[in-house]
């Protein structure tokens, strides 16, 4: 009996032969992946072929572009990798947008790219792009398997990478002759990566600096990052701050890591965040920075950034700490960790009691506005509709430019894990296929992609997705006929010369929706919006809204470029 088992173990140790397609699909569903978006090409043909009858979810985007984007809309709401297969040449090509906006933005992904036979690399073959050399600077870490052996420690590995220190992409290019080459798949071998050793555990003196620097503070602040939604630090930030009565500020990529209707929120930072936020960072004599890059949009120029504070900076990447803004007390580590330990040690609050009847009062002083009609559908209103009409409880994703400001300025995010956007990058025709990842993420949750009407026309062919998969997104393109940031600039920094950024002609959207088999609606005036707004958003079926908002409309407050944080415009009517 004794001689049986010990067969049995060696059985279940030797490896398994089959060919490199076969290690993808097993390596995929060892991973435990519940969706894959791709777009299949020659190159990739023999793990299409294998992905056939594999019973993984696979969708059939309708570009490259829009795949990558759902990974990304995905991995942001469910905090999983986000796994994409394309062709080789113009189908890799087509992934460098969505691999540099993940990369900024800290988003994990694992990209399968296909490539030529080994045999014709570096001989211009058909559809052949040196993708590695295109995508190093843009990915966490790329690798070329050139025997089918090394296929399933580089998967293994991807999965590991993406996910761990600071998130971001990762990138297999898989030539054509390794997908059909027999080898031993391997797969429970333990990870040998001596040159990635991500840092997770604070250290602790860095820690005991910073609990002093709060016992002495009197003007201290929070700025929150996208940082804390990685590591799923939500609530210990509100436990942190309320424990120290500290106010908070978030970036744009932070939204929903602290709950806007809190007492300390003080709202968004940055080119068009609040006065009081802003006025905050200005004014600080203690500036906690967890999980935020000080990006430029954020910081404006650096001379009379935070000029007044001690700068503590908490990165689990320590690369981004004192990069731009330096930092008196450096932390690396999780926010999650770092925040547990700093609420374990309870230090002694600040003597902020001034400051923060000041923030309160600045708060009642100094609110985000605009000029109301009640004929004219202003964009600001609408977003405050849109959040009266779900509640605040949507996931809401969006393109880039002045309604995604709308956005994140007027739907005020209450939990983690309800806001999708691109930052760093800025990238549009983003929103739409977002929203299909953050939909399959968390199909409990209604999904609002709120587009503008230049950056929809980018990704719109992703309709058919929304379609064959009866996803319940709304779709709300507010409609000012321009590319309107663009248009904005124009006025103020270029005498008014709006230099192609006016659109002559549109499409009729309520028939385009229509071609994709989706319910199309207009809405033209207030009266309009408030008859039809509400049914169409809790309708349990995709909608696209077309909503044609005032075309002049500007964002407010502004800090414009080489201004300091405090030197914005527009803060009152």
């Amino acid at each position: 009996m004794k001689l049986q088992v010990e067969m049995d173990e060696a059985q279940l140790e030797r490896p398994v032969r089959m060919t490199g397609g076969s290690m993808l699909i097993e390596a995929l569903k060892r991973e435990k992946v519940e969706v894959l978006f791709g777009y299949p090409g020659g190159a990739v043909l023999p793990l299409y072929d294998k992905l056939y009858g594999s019973g993984l979810f696979h969708i059939l985007t309708r570009h490259e572009q829009g795949a990558i984007h759902a990974a990304e809309g995905y991995a942001r709401i469910s905090g999983r990798p986000g796994v994409v297969i394309a062709t080789s040449g113009p189908g890799a090509t087509n992934l460098v947008t969505g691999l540099a906006d993940a990369m900024i933005d800290s988003l994990p992904l694992v990209v399968f790219t296909g490539q030529v036979a080994s045999t014709v690399i570096g001989s211009d073959a058909f559809q052949e792009a040196d993708v590695l050399g295109i995508t190093m600077p843009i990915t966490k870490h790329s690798v070329q398997v050139r025997h089918v052996d090394e296929l399933p420690i580089a998967i293994k590995e991807a999965f590991h990478i993406a996910v761990t220190g600071r998130p971001g992409p990762v990138l297999i290019d898989i030539p054509k002759d390794i997908a059909v080459s027999e080898g031993e798949f391997k797969y429970d071998q333990e990870l040998e990566l001596p040159g990635y050793q991500p840092v997770t555990e604070p250290n602790h003196l860095q820690i005991r600096k910073l609990v002093e620097a709060v016992s002495r503070a009197k003007k201290p602040v929070i700025l929150a990052g996208a940082g804390v939604l990685h590591a799923k630090a939500s609530e210990d930030l509100k436990n942190y701050a309320e424990q120290q009565d500290i106010p908070v500020v978030h970036t744009l990529l932070g939204l929903g890591g602290f709950p806007a209707d809190h007492r300390l929120f003080l709202g968004m930072a940055g080119m068009h965040g609040t006065y009081t936020a802003n006025m905050a960072l200005y004014e600080c004599d203690l500036l906690i920075n967890i999980g935020a890059r000080f990006d430029d949009r954020l910081t404006g120029n650096l001379d009379d950034f935070a000029k007044y504070a001690t700068v503590a900076h908490v990165d689990i990447d320590p690369a981004e700490v004192g990069k731009n803004v330096p930092a008196h007390i450096p932390v690396v580590g999780d926010a999650k960790r770092v925040l547990q330990e700093l609420i374990h040690q309870n230090g002694k609050k600040a003597q902020a009691a001034e400051w923060l009847a000041k923030q309160d009062e600045s708060k009642k002083e100094f609110p985000l506005w605009y000029g109301e009609s009640k004929d004219v559908i202003k964009p600001q209103k609408l977003m405050e509709m849109v959040y009266e009409n779900t509640e605040g409880n949507a996931i809401v994703t969006t393109d880039v430019g002045q309604h995604q400001m709308w956005a994140a300025q007027f739907y005020p995010f209450k939990t983690a894990d309800s806001w999708v956007t691109s930052g760093g990058l800025g990238t549009m025709g983003f929103g739409l296929p977002s929203a299909i990842g953050a939909q399959l993420a968390d199909r409990s949750r209604k999904v609002v992609a709120v587009l503008g009407d230049g950056g929809f026309q980018m990704t719109l062919q992703e309709l058919s997705v929304i379609y064959e998969l009866k996803l319940p997104i709304k779709i709300i393109i507010l409609n000012n006929e321009s590319l309107g940031m663009v248009r904005q600039w124009q006025e103020i920094f270029y005498e008014e010369r709006y230099s192609h950024s006016k659109f002559v002609s549109q499409p009729n959207f309520n028939k385009l929706a229509e071609a994709y088999g989706i319910k199309g609606l207009t809405i033209t005036n207030m009266a309009e919006a408030e008859a039809e707004l509400k049914n169409a958003l809790c309708s349990e079926e995709p909608m696209l809204i077309n909503v044609l908002v005032e075309k002049e409309e500007n964002v407010y407050p502004m800090i414009a470029p080489g201004k300091g944080i405090h030197q914005m415009t527009g803060v009152k009517p």
